[in-house]
């Protein structure tokens, strides 16, 4: 058990004979952008409180540079780590480590991030951490992980074919955004500016339409504000945490619901008799809205755009619209107003949550009367966006996988 990497494993080397770590602090408090890295391996602004908090020991992040965090590597069996692009430094937590290749001509910093995004290298590491009670390496076991370094010309020609398809991909995102903000433009219109077409096809606000002040200010005669529990059904999850499987049937968790539209590449599978067992309250189907109920992302909603099989994981939940076209409602509850409700609902507590009574709870101002009539044109034009934003989003899927197996592959590359 003590052999040494090289001998284990022929053509790898260890880790740390081609990295070192940084240790540079914000002394003079020049840097305030603070970052974190998600489970994805992506940088995110952080929400912590910094009132009162000493920047000083915060680490800087510079170009070129990566930031990764070993604690509860083995629980979540992921690396949370990313290759920091921006000229401009930033900050990140004294918990993080910061590092970079000591030699770029022997080592590219895009390279060695493509090896640790390797789905093989996060499950060694949650397979080595297994004596630690939470779950977590020191930065020596770090350290000592494999990793097969070919030629420089080598490693430039997969950074390469991997950029390709990385850019199709952020360029799809980009258009999925796009099409994303067109249809909360429209539905702003319709259902916070109230200038949907009056019977002579013209903004009814901005040409007389009659206004009256309600419980949430004013609006067309007429309307009234309705709770979620009115317009669908909230389905709760299973209160119990299961026995995840390399392979199998996807269980969506609260890391798996961002703001967007649901994508299974990456989560985690559990067994047939799991997936029954949690699929008990709802059979997953086209059109469900999920949402996060604690955590990082809670309060954020997924839209559910095609037929594939999932089953919900613990602390999320599922709406089934009833009277509302499924479209509409997801974009309902990603506008500002329905964030600004979900924020309200965790004001006082330590730890984000949200109750199925707080989600049932939500309010929207509709129309009493006539409301398919009302929206029929509406549900039209939100039909051709989101069937653009699915084909995207689906054909990111396959990018994805693809490039999924290009990190696989890398194991199997000759010098």
């Amino acid at each position: 058990m003590n052999c040494k990497i090289s001998e284990a494993k022929p053509n790898y080397s260890e880790l740390g004979n081609y990295i070192r770590e940084i240790n540079e602090r914000n002394r003079d408090l020049t840097i305030t952008n603070l970052l974190g890295v998600s489970m994805e391996k992506t940088f995110i602004p952080s929400v912590a409180n910094l009132n009162g908090v000493d920047l000083s020991i915060y680490k800087i992040l510079r170009n070129e540079q990566l930031a990764c965090k070993l604690m509860s590597v083995g629980r979540d069996e992921k690396l949370p780590v990313d290759l920091y692009k921006e000229h401009e430094p930033s900050i990140v937590s004294s918990a993080y480590y910061v590092f970079e290749p000591k030699n770029k001509e022997e080592l590219l910093p895009e390279y060695l991030m493509m090896w640790l995004c390797r789905p093989e290298n996060d499950r060694y590491i949650g397979f080595i951490s297994g004596g630690d009670v939470r779950g977590g390496i020191s930065w020596d076991t770090f350290c000592s992980l494999p990793i097969k370094v070919p030629s420089i010309t080598k490693q430039r020609e997969i950074v390469k074919e991997y950029n390709v398809i990385q850019n199709r991909i952020e360029l799809n995102q980009k258009l999925i955004q796009k099409l994303e903000e067109c249809a909360q433009a429209i539905y702003k219109r319709w259902f916070v500016d109230f200038e949907f077409p009056d019977e002579n096809g013209k903004p009814y606000k901005s040409n007389g339409g009659e206004m009256v002040l309600g419980e949430f200010g004013e609006a067309p005669k007429g309307w009234s504000s309705k709770q979620l529990q009115d317009l669908c059904k909230v389905v709760d999850s299973l209160h119990t945490t299961p026995e995840y499987s390399s392979t199998g049937l996807p269980m969506v968790r609260i890391t798996d619901i961002n703001t967007g539209f649901l994508n299974l590449t990456n989560t985690m599978r559990v067994d047939e008799d799991t997936f029954q067992k949690f699929s008990k309250n709802h059979k997953s189907k086209k059109g469900d809205i999920l949402v996060s109920r604690v955590g990082a992302t809670f309060g954020e909603f997924s839209y559910a755009h095609t037929n594939e099989k999932f089953c919900l994981g613990q602390n999320t939940a599922v709406i089934i619209p009833k009277i509302f076209d499924s479209k509409l409602m997801y974009t309902a509850l990603t506008t500002s107003n329905t964030r600004n409700q979900v924020e309200a609902k965790a004001v006082g507590s330590a730890y984000n949550t949200l109750s199925l009574q707080d989600i049932k709870g939500l309010t929207f101002v509709l129309p009493e009367k006539d409301f398919e009539k009302i929206t029929s044109a509406l549900t039209d034009k939100f039909d051709v966006l989101f069937s653009n934003i699915s084909l995207y989003s689906q054909e990111n899927s396959c990018l994805i996988k693809m490039r999924h197996l290009l990190l696989s592959k890398l194991a199997t590359i000759e010098k």
